[in-house]
């Protein structure tokens, strides 16, 4: 029914921008769904982010003509930024996202809110890549969905399957820890509250759904699927410094595993080694152009190889091979520099050897020498690290369910249940 209460279980946000041609055929066959077969109090949120059309004053006219639905602009476009924003601000049990052209059948909405509405899970979102969802949509848009995808999954470790699709859901209370962490105003801003949210211990539910992709679509997937990738790079980076906070949430509101945790597969650390290292590659040849200005190539070879191998080492440890805590850090650092002078010796070796054959070298021949030395030298370290120092890394303990972390259920859990399963 539509919000008549002071307790409001759902909201519902559509975010638009320039959809005037759309917007009240989507909004209001939304409506009608919603009235015939939600019981739960709902409220329909249309986020208009900036549109240049009419769109804006038809989400008021709408607002007016319908009961349960209201609408906010927002001066800025972004539909990372509106979701933040409108989701920010509710007091609803369950913040719901979907697409304004409604590609995802509804019939999926109720399986999608009754976990969260039940307290099981913390975050649902639909997913086109099972075997049982049915989808229609182009060849090219399906390779680069899956492929992306699949990225994802190796990557960043994560086990959800479909970070793009337009059908989320994320409990209040959660989102409120998560959105104040979540950088991203654009089209990565659900996948980065994702990552966020599986590396901080949450359980996200999958549904599987059917879904049309809607032929007039404006969203440009190269430019997308780009962005995202530099999105990922700057999450990784983030959770790999420390600078966004995952392990705190995780000790705080995570759902703690009754076993350990798999380790990333073989895959997975080669792609997060090889970003690792193309960091530090990059961070060594900058470090080493600043030495060389006042020291030898030598000296100035050996402190950016020092430099660079402490932090290569930390991030190795937490983002490729999965140490948590302080457990063996200092055994792991030592180690790693056992690692780092043999790196060195690479390094070192092919700058004497360069030198014999050409005596009076440039800078700039020195550095593309130190380069592809140093990038031989990663290949031996990833080999070093994997099968010597985090052979037998320490992994967290499996740990009991602690007083007070288990998650409230509501009292008409099974009639949610029987609704989500009956429709």
């Amino acid at each position: 029914m539509p919000e008549q209460t002071d307790t409001l279980d759902l909201d519902i946000v559509v975010p638009v921008y320039n959809e005037q041609a759309t917007l009240r055929s989507s909004i209001t066959a939304l409506h009608a769904f919603l009235t015939r077969s939600m019981r739960e109090t709902w409220r329909i949120t249309i986020a208009d982010n900036a549109s240049t059309d009419a769109t804006g004053a038809l989400g008021d006219a709408l607002s007016v003509e319908l009961p349960g639905v209201v609408a906010v602009h927002l001066p800025e476009k972004g539909r990372g930024r509106a979701l933040k924003q409108v989701w920010s601000d509710s007091t609803a049990r369950v913040l719901v996202y979907l697409d304004e052209d409604l590609s995802t059948d509804l019939s999926a909405l109720g399986p999608l809110v009754a976990p969260l509405l039940s307290g099981h899970s913390d975050l649902a979102i639909g997913t086109r890549l099972t075997r049982s969802s049915r989808v229609t949509r182009g060849g090219k848009r399906e390779f680069i969905s899956r492929t992306y995808n699949l990225l994802l999954r190796q990557a960043m470790g994560v086990s959800f399957s479909d970070a793009q699709c337009g059908f989320k859901a994320i409990r209040g209370d959660v989102a409120q820890r998560l959105l104040p962490l979540v950088e991203d105003t654009g089209w990565f801003f659900d996948t980065e509250l994702l990552i966020l949210a599986e590396r901080s211990g949450l359980r996200i539910h999958e549904v599987p759904v059917d879904w049309i992709d809607d032929p007039q679509s404006s969203v440009d997937i190269v430019a997308t699927a780009t962005a995202d990738l530099r999105g990922m790079v700057r999450v990784a980076t983030g959770i790999a410094r420390g600078r966004i906070p995952v392990g705190a949430l995780y000790d705080e509101i995570g759902r703690h595993p009754y076993a350990p945790p798999r380790p990333p597969t073989f895959f997975g650390q080669v792609v997060r080694f090889g970003a690792v290292g193309v960091l530090s590659t990059a961070a060594y040849a900058l470090i080493y152009l600043l030495l060389q200005q006042v020291m030898t190539a030598q000296a100035a070879n050996f402190l950016a190889l020092l430099i660079t191998a402490v932090g290569n080492t930390a991030a190795n440890r937490r983002f490729t091979f999965g140490v948590r805590g302080g457990s063996g850090v200092v055994r792991h650092q030592a180690q790693g520099l056992i690692v780092f002078g043999i790196a060195w010796v690479i390094t070192a070796g092919s700058l004497a050897g360069m030198h014999q054959v050409n005596h009076s070298p440039g800078v700039h021949l020195e550095l593309v020498v130190l380069t592809v030395a140093n990038l031989v030298a990663t290949v031996v370290r990833f080999v070093l690290l994997r099968l010597w120092v985090f052979r037998r890394h320490a992994r967290p303990a499996a740990a009991e369910p602690r007083a007070g972390t288990d998650r409230p259920s509501s009292p008409d859990t099974s009639e949610i249940l029987t609704k989500a399963t009956t429709r």
